[in-house]
């Protein structure tokens, strides 16, 4: 049994893995609206398109995105849109820690 779970934790650091990077979590919030080609993201983010691709893969590997190519184009989307609530807990963390500072 402890070994399940410690697999477990260790799927959810690669997941915490994928989420660590300011680029990539910019394009989650922007993918949280909708569907964007990777030239969006690109352009969003100020990285050239290999760049931007490869954090992509990151995100689609951990499960987060999933992608649809249409001709030389590829759009990405959020299939768990969950994570955006993640990003609502790390921020109310962060306010806290600041209120703390400041008192």
């Amino acid at each position: 049994m402890a070994s399940l779970k410690t697999a477990d934790f260790k799927a959810q650091a690669q997941m915490f893995k994928a989420l660590g990077h300011p680029g990539r979590l910019l394009m989650l919030d922007e993918l949280s609206r909708g569907e964007r080609c990777v030239c969006e993201l690109a352009a969003l983010v100020g990285s050239e398109m290999p760049t931007v691709s490869r954090h992509l893969s990151l995100l689609k590997n951990a499960g987060i995105v999933e992608d649809d190519k249409r001709g030389a184009q590829v759009f990405y989307r959020l299939v768990t849109p969950c994570v955006m609530n993640f990003f609502q807990c790390v921020t109310s963390v962060q306010k806290k820690a600041q209120a703390r500072v400041a008192a």
